[in-house]
């Protein structure tokens, strides 16, 4: 008798436990549904506005070191020593090769001796000169006196002459030694090749032992303190740029990274074909981050500006390379394709397509197909997120 009575309250209070969970059941509110009774999916939405965009000339090039130097030898010799290697910073004087000077050394040892003899010739010839310029004082006397005739006084006047331009002869001979010394002594200094200007080894040419000639670069030398790009811009914009136009640089080794940088040359010559002219920026480079023949995309920001008809950039999805939005009609989104301008921001440009005023979608886009109805998340935001 017990067990049935257990058993019975048993099944009421089970019977309770459902009621209850039905009665709470039916007063939570019953979410929108869609196509085959599933939730509608809530997104964010935006009115299509106009704005006004700054004009923005979007270019790609290379990045270059400003200053790059291929190092060659001032003449021919076999490579006996090679200190640096790609990567080594170098400082303008520093050595970085040495060519075999062992003959240079000896002419440079001959041309010694034969300035000394020079020199001990002209010595010599002074010392002739000193001794003739004594005896013309006497034979002047001995003339005087009436010992010697005129013409043994003018003979001796002769070899005075003779004497004094034989010693001139000497010293310049003296002066030739010294000269084909000193030539000799600045080839023996060009065995030892040195660095034009600080920077870093972009390349290495050669290995000990390699024969060189004044045509055969040794290393190359990059400064890259400071990058610069030569781009190719429309003649349209051309015209609106001046020295010292400021410049964001993007590269995809540091995609994270805005490099700053300005415009330094414009070409006054277009291309012809193109009808582009060449700009050069300039782009410091301390953190040495970027490297020459870098891809850069360079942006150019122009002075003037003009009114558009702006959405968010999340609004935009795309249908086979197609760029669109979702444009919302009551509750019902229909895809509708569209022709994209400049980017401001976190805005994007619509140049066809759309009209003022019209509601798209923005966060949630991706997720939804044309046709698709939507629950809206919140009232419609300015595109410029006023």
């Amino acid at each position: 008798m017990l067990k049935k009575f257990f058993i019975g309250g048993l099944l009421i209070a089970l019977a309770g436990l459902f009621a209850f969970r039905f009665l709470q059941h039916g007063t939570r509110e019953t979410p929108p549904v869609g196509r085959w009774g599933r939730r509608l999916p809530r997104v964010e939405v935006a009115l299509v506005e106009r704005g006004r965009i700054e004009e923005v000339v979007s270019v790609v090039g290379s990045l270059k070191a400003q200053r790059q130097v291929d190092v060659m030898p001032k003449l021919s010799g076999r490579v006996i020593e090679l200190r640096v290697d790609r990567g080594d910073r170098v400082t303008a004087g520093e050595l970085l090769a040495r060519l075999d000077d062992a003959e240079l050394k000896q002419q440079v040892r001959r041309a010694e001796a034969a300035l000394k003899v020079a020199e001990a010739a002209e010595v010599q010839r002074r010392a002739e000169l000193d001794n003739l310029l004594a005896e013309l004082e006497r034979y002047r006397s001995l003339h005087q006196a009436g010992v010697i005739s005129s013409q043994e006084l003018d003979q001796m006047r002769t070899q005075v002459a003779v004497a004094r331009a034989q010693l001139h002869l000497a010293a310049a001979q003296v002066e030739q030694a010294k000269a084909e010394l000193r030539e000799l002594q600045i080839r023996r200094e060009q065995t030892r090749i040195t660095a034009p200007m600080t920077g870093v080894i972009g390349k290495r040419y050669v290995d000990p032992g390699a024969l060189v000639n004044p045509n055969t670069p040794i290393v190359t030398i990059l400064d890259l303190e400071t990058m610069v790009s030569v781009i190719h811009v429309p003649e349209r914009e051309l015209a609106q740029l001046k020295v010292g136009t400021p410049a964001t640089v993007l590269v995809d080794a540091v995609p994270d990274i805005r490099f700053t940088g300005r415009v330094i040359r414009i070409s006054p010559l277009l291309d012809p074909q193109t009808r582009t002219g060449e700009v050069e920026i300039e782009i410091p480079n301390r953190s040495h981050m970027l490297k020459a023949e870098m891809f850069a995309r360079v942006n150019l920001r122009l002075p003037s500006t003009r009114e558009t008809l702006l959405v968010p950039r999340d609004a935009l999805v795309y249908r086979d390379a197609q760029p669109g939005v979702f444009v919302l009609d009551a509750d019902v989104v229909r895809f509708r394709a569209v022709k994209t301008g400049r980017t401001k921001d976190h805005l994007v440009e619509i140049l066809d397509g759309l009209q003022i005023g019209e509601t798209i979608v923005t966060r949630g886009a991706n997720l939804l197909k044309g046709g698709d109805r939507v629950q809206v998340f919140q009232p419609p935001v300015h595109a410029g997120g006023e």
